[in-house]
């Protein structure tokens, strides 16, 4: 869906990107990660021409971003930016409607549109006519992304859409972007310097350093088998939580001793990452009891402390030496 081949933007005499090249496919979430001024929000930029490129060919559903105008490209291309960028003076169904009224949807279609979305993204239908200042930063946030998917565009790019948030809203939005049917169904490119976001967002993650490209794979590659000492220098702070979140259940399933029949507590899906089971048992203060995940009736597997700690590195070996 996006295809950019041998990427550059260059200021003068400095490189904010420097020749790189990457595919995401139809689908697919894209995280581009770094620190501040390491090309990743330029690159964003390019893809929608809002920068243009200094080399380099940018293919967006099979053509070329400048085989036509760069209106019509954006009409087709969700953006959504972390200060939400709404207009002040529109409410917010006049600003959902932005691009639809560009395409020139009719009032019937277009106020469907809006009531959908507002629904989805859990805000009040009485929202529609209230104006932004009237909002809360995550409300605003929530609206801005509204507009973002209004005219159903099948690539969506986001610019640091969580990083204006306070840490408890931006969590809580988090988990709803993960789980929202309308994301799942997007091509999207995503900018952040949050790696936990990242991580729990993307479906493969873009590591950008002085605007090259340091590594591009899935959270388990960058965290098991990182191509650099910067890859494992810029995780190190938060290792410990991303391996247990990156690795599942059913990751391990093999790993764990076989449960003892007749002793069954909660249950747990296979899909349930290890930090998530022991976030649950700890806050359950319950770590001495015995807790049984099931894919069938014939296997259960025993869930606690010890036994998912011992399969985490049991697995987290093998995966570095792969």
């Amino acid at each position: 869906m996006i295809k950019l081949e041998n990427v550059s933007k260059h200021y003068k005499n400095t490189k904010a990107v420097d020749d790189i090249s990457f595919e995401v496919k139809e689908g697919e979430t894209l995280v581009l990660l770094g620190t501040s001024g390491c090309g990743k929000t330029t690159t964003l930029r390019m893809i929608n021409r809002l920068t243009e490129p200094t080399a380099g060919n940018i293919i967006v559903n099979g053509k070329n971003i400048h085989d036509g105008q760069p209106e019509q490209l954006r009409r087709g291309i969700g953006y959504v930016l972390q200060h939400h960028g709404l207009f002040p003076h529109y409410t917010v169904a006049e600003n959902i409607a932005i691009v639809p009224n560009l395409l020139k949807w009719d009032k019937r279609k277009t106020e469907n549109r809006t009531l959908e979305l507002l629904e989805k993204l859990r805000l009040p239908k009485e929202f529609m006519h209230v104006f932004p200042s009237k909002l809360s930063g995550g409300q605003q946030q929530r609206v801005g992304l509204a507009r973002a998917l209004a005219a159903y565009q099948p690539v969506l790019l986001m610019d640091e859409p969580l990083g204006a948030l306070d840490p408890v809203t931006r969590a809580a939005i988090r988990k709803e972007f993960a789980t929202l049917d309308e994301l799942k169904k997007k091509t999207i490119v995503m900018v952040t310097h949050d790696v936990q976001e990242a991580f729990e967002l993307g479906d493969r993650v873009c590591l950008l350093d002085q605007g090259r490209i340091v590594q591009i794979g899935k959270a388990v590659d960058l965290l098991f088998r990182p191509a650099s000492s910067f890859v494992s220098s810029f995780l190190k702070e938060q290792r410990f939580q991303l391996e247990l979140e990156s690795i599942l259940i059913k990751d391990v399933w093999t790993l764990l001793p076989k449960a003892i029949n007749g002793i069954e507590e909660n249950e747990f899906s296979p899909g349930n990452s290890l930090w998530n089971v022991l976030e649950t048992i700890s806050a359950a203060g319950q770590t001495g009891f015995q807790r049984f995940v099931s894919i069938n009736n014939n296997d259960k597997r025993q869930i606690d402390v010890a036994s998912l700690l011992a399969a985490y590195t049991q697995y987290k070996n093998t995966l570095v030496n792969e």
